[in-house]
């Protein structure tokens, strides 16, 4: 029987290990008994995993690796690909699920595993699907990894190992694959509303459709078969829904999936494709609301999400904002406004989805009812001035203005959102940009406000006063010091990432470090703001309370000199390597002190900042309204 060894790069290697790449570089000259490359290039060698853990505990830099590390590792360095090797044992994962004992283990059980598996994909995910059946030879070298890989499942459930493993695999081919980030495949879900057959004709990996909670069946098609396959066994992992995941060219290769048509279709589109199909379907009968130019691919998208919608069914896409407003898609824009079919557009900040720097608009359409008169009203949402409110606090506000249009009452907050009539956005341009039909907040300066305002101010600037922190008697924390890898090692807190395709529920107590940046910013998540999927440009450290006071490690990680520590710069920004953070060692009740410290200041900024945006707001109001009568301050 020939097993397949198990390889690990060298910045493999500094993962298991808490380091950064150059230790292990350092490493390989320092010690003439570093294992040797067993593959790879001269470039970027590849060792043996079970060497070089052996190496590394032998030098006492490595007291247990993580399992699931270990397997992240085997995957992706599998000599068939991350992602053939992550379908594989999503495979064998699903088997062992659904038929519990089905999976031998061994070589010679293997035969009968795949029969059973092939009659279980068939089942799970219809005929036709995505997903490769291994061959014997394969799955026989592949045992061990296999082995790793069942036990990760024992220990965290099937759907949340292959969901880590899935989260990895997508944050390495990130720049070739983009993802929707969770937030905001929540924000349009919610808009979609509850829905029981849900398509997405552009899938990717399957994050839109793992956002529905009431989906029945969920139905997509993906150009690449391996993030077809990945999507599949995401889903049928992560829900109890019927999966209809195929591989094929949605535009060019218009197909159903089931008989009749979508109660939702979400959908983020590859943005501004120029070879789309333009020419060969320009008598296809998706396009009722005119032939989208050869640069309006995105509009092709729209009419083809409506084209499978059911009468009543309900589309969200995340598309660039250009799309709202070049010329050459003003006709189509025109027709979906006269006709009903767009209902609304959400400006949202930038970072909600790549490309991350740009803002990006929500289009929400509807198909129509067959004789129902058009709708006279398009809401058009700027969210821009609720950025730093949160991403959850921005998701209520949107689906609450949402679902106010949507019962016919009022839906106008001044410089956030309103009803705009159809005749108002049908010009010459139809350029449906919200923040061109918004009036700013300030028009809502009268005196009655700008005494509000005023109140509010005073308020703030009087709490953030009574809680200036007092110079403190003790000193600052000395001593001897561990490294959070060090403390992740020894199983007393674990790290988080945003990025991975389920990304973890905030709890209280979690401490939350941006990506990029400084450590300025880190947080503790209180009992208000748990319960929320951490974002992709935040990473998390949940320590164990009996070991380290949450409080204490930020006040810690918020020091000048941490930060220092644990950046590495980039030409365009600060990535912090939150392993690198050096702790003092303290006992409990000493880090509880110090901690309560940190608690007060961070109340103390918090007092601050809300003190100083209510100063710009108060300032601004009084620049745009007090011109108006009875607007000027008393």
């Amino acid at each position: 029987m020939s097993l397949r060894r198990n390889e690990v790069t060298a910045s493999g290697i500094a993962r298991l290990a808490g380091v950064r790449p150059a230790a292990v570089s350092n490493w390989r000259r320092r010690h003439p008994d570093f294992p040797q490359p067993v593959g790879g290039s001269p470039s970027s060698p590849t060792f043996d995993l079970s060497e070089v853990e052996g190496w590394l505990r032998d030098q006492g830099k490595l007291t247990r690796i993580p399992l699931a590390e270990s397997v992240w590792q085997q995957v992706a360095q599998d000599p068939a690909g991350p992602a053939a090797a992550l379908a594989r044992l999503g495979a064998v994962l699903l088997l062992e699920r659904e038929r519990p004992g089905a999976w031998p283990g061994t070589p010679d059980g293997i035969p009968g595993a795949l029969a059973t598996l092939r009659t279980l994909l068939e089942e799970r995910l219809g005929a036709g699907h995505p997903v490769p059946l291994p061959e014997p030879g394969d799955l026989t070298e592949a045992l061990p990894q296999l082995a790793d890989g069942l036990a990760l499942a024992r220990e965290d459930g099937p759907q949340q190992a292959f969901a880590f493993l899935l989260g990895r695999q997508l944050e390495a081919a990130a720049r070739h694959a983009p993802t929707t980030p969770a937030g905001t495949a929540g924000l349009m879900a919610a808009l979609a509303g509850p829905a029981a057959h849900v398509l997405d004709p552009a899938c990717g990996p399957g994050g839109l459709l793992a956002a529905p909670a009431t989906a029945t069946v969920l139905g997509g098609r993906e150009l690449d078969p391996e993030q077809a396959a990945l999507a599949a066994l995401r889903l049928a992992l992560g829900t109890r829904a019927r999966v209809r995941i195929r591989t094929g060219d949605s535009l060019r290769e218009d197909a159903l999936l089931w008989d009749a048509g979508a109660d939702a279709v979400l959908c983020h589109p590859p943005f501004n494709e120029r070879h789309w199909g333009h020419e060969e379907l320009a008598y296809d009968p998706r396009w009722e609301y005119g032939l989208p130019p050869r640069t309006e691919s995105e509009l092709a998208w729209v009419q083809h999400a409506l084209a499978h919608l059911r009468p009543g069914g309900r589309a969200v896409l995340l598309l660039p904002p250009a799309v709202a407003a070049r010329r050459s898609g003003r006709r189509i824009r025109a027709d979906l406004v006269r006709r009903g079919a767009l209902r609304a557009v959400v400006a949202l900040p930038a970072g909600a989805a790549a490309p991350h720097g740009i803002p990006l608009h929500l289009w929400v359409l509807g198909r129509p009812e067959p004789g129902a008169a058009p709708p006279q009203q398009v809401l058009l949402v700027e969210t821009a001035g609720l950025a730093g409110q949160g991403w959850p606090e921005l998701q209520r506000t949107v689906t609450g203005l949402w679902a106010e249009f949507s019962a016919g009452r009022p839906a106008d907050r001044p410089g956030t959102s309103r009803a705009v009539p159809v005749v108002e956005l049908l010009d010459e341009d139809v350029d449906i940009t919200p923040a061109r039909f918004l009036p700013p907040p300030a028009a809502a300066g009268s005196g009655p406000r700008l005494a509000a305002l005023h109140e509010e101010l005073t308020a703030a600037l009087t709490r953030a006063a009574r809680l200036v922190p007092p110079v403190p008697e003790q000193p600052a924390p000395t001593g001897p010091a561990t490294t959070v890898g060090d403390l992740v090692r020894a199983g007393a807190l674990t790290v988080h990432s945003g990025t991975a395709a389920e990304p973890t529920t905030t709890r209280p107590g979690d401490v939350v470090v941006p990506v990029l940046g400084t450590t300025a910013t880190v947080r503790v998540v209180d009992a208000a703001s748990a319960g929320v999927p951490l974002d992709r440009t935040l990473q998390l450290l949940r320590p164990d309370p009996n070991t380290l006071d949450p409080w204490f490690l930020a006040g810690v990680l918020r020091s000048t000199a941490a930060s220092r520590r644990a950046s590495s710069y980039t030409s365009t920004a600060t990535r912090l390597d939150l392993r690198r953070l050096e702790v003092p060692r303290l006992p409990p009740a000493e880090q509880r002190r110090h901690g309560e410290l940190a608690r007060a200041v961070a109340e103390f900024e918090q007092a601050l900042e809300q003190a100083a945006e209510l100063g710009r707001r108060y300032g601004q109001a009084l620049h745009d309204g007090g011109a108006e009568a009875g607007a000027a301050p008393g």
